[in-house]
């Protein structure tokens, strides 16, 4: 390769990979937890490592996206500081366990996630816990709105994407909520794929071609919408959102903390950057990435790194050798009592 001398452009941080280290950490405490029925004590581990790995990143961040409050310690919580105090200012958004169900249940789909980008540039849901979610690969991003009828945008993907409208398949969080909308997608012609938990994952597949998803429609979490965004700016994919509530307290409560709900959120109004870190490691196996496996001497870990700025997308797979990792960490990746 041959580096142009007239560039002046030296290429800058990639603390995706540094964030990395995280999720693997989070992925592989976890995992020992698939299946046991005990979605508590996943998380707790998953929490414990990641905190961990993320308190050694040379930067000034502050958990913008976390599990709750500060009384609910010991999760990563809103407001939380991470990293060493010096070096870049950020925002994270965490999810130490995407589909804390899954993974208790030996399901496929659960991951362990981190995004990252410059201070205040994250939207913050406040106490607003629900989001109605409309997410597209790059094809369709121009053409969806998240307020036409739910044929009209299935319609406006098979366009975008030169497919028929019955070879389009919707990604749908399987809940009561969503009778309406199903019964909709099915009466535009459209195939369905139902997933029982982690809608982040299930929003990747619709910027992944070979994935066979080609859009995500429905209510799920407001922090996820956020990690989402994140992912999809990196992928080149398109999403909006509106706030959703359950109860009439709950939405006069956030509209007196000066939340709309009537507005539509743009990819850009949930992350308005265009330097955006995200990083996601698989713990049990799913559509694109596979889950821990752990053997003898060593574990294999897979993972998804992505940047928006440069556009780059890296799979990374691992081996981690838990004795090594033992006499220099605080996390005992031995212990699966």
């Amino acid at each position: 390769m041959v580096v142009d001398s007239r560039c002046d452009k030296t290429p800058d941080r990639n603390m995706a990979l540094e964030f990395c280290r995280g999720t693997e950490a989070a992925a592989m405490a976890a995992g020992r937890w698939m299946g046991r029925g005990d979605k508590n004590s996943a998380d707790g581990a998953a929490v414990n490592a990641m905190r961990y790995m993320l308190n050694t990143i040379h930067m000034d961040g502050i958990v913008v996206i976390g599990e709750g409050e500060k009384d609910e310690a010991p999760m990563l919580f809103n407001g939380e500081k991470l990293g060493t105090g010096d070096g870049p200012q950020v925002d994270i958004a965490v999810d130490p366990i995407d589909g804390t169900r899954l993974t208790a249940l030996g399901l496929s789909g659960a991951i362990s996630v981190v995004a990252i980008a410059p201070r205040g540039t994250m939207f913050d849901p406040k106490c607003v816990f629900y989001m109605d979610k409309l997410v597209v690969g790059p094809e369709a991003k121009d053409m969806v709105d998240i307020e036409a009828p739910v044929a009209e945008n299935i319609n406006r993907v098979a366009k975008a994407k030169k497919k028929d409208v019955c070879d389009v398949t919707v990604v749908v969080l399987d809940r009561p909520r969503h009778t309406d909308l199903i019964a909709e997608i099915r009466e535009a012609g459209a195939r369905i794929k139902l997933i029982p938990d982690g809608d982040i994952g299930g929003a990747l597949l619709t910027c992944k071609s070979e994935r066979g998803a080609d859009m995500l429609m429905g209510i799920g979490g407001t922090p996820e919408a956020v990690i989402t965004a994140c992912a999809v700016k990196a992928l080149g994919g398109g999403m909006q959102g509106k706030l959703w509530t359950r109860t009439e307290d709950e939405k006069n409560c956030a509209i007196g903390q000066g939340l709309d709900f009537s507005k539509v959120l743009s990819l850009d109004d949930l992350v308005s950057s265009d330097d955006v870190f995200f990083s996601a490691t698989g713990i049990t196996d799913g559509d694109f990435l596979t889950g821990v496996r752990y053997e003898s001497e060593r574990i294999k870990t897979s993972s998804l790194v992505m940047r928006s700025k440069s556009g780059t997308v890296r799979y990374v797979e691992a081996i981690h050798r838990p004795k090594k990792l033992d006499a220099i960490s605080g996390i005992d990746y031995k212990d699966c009592r």
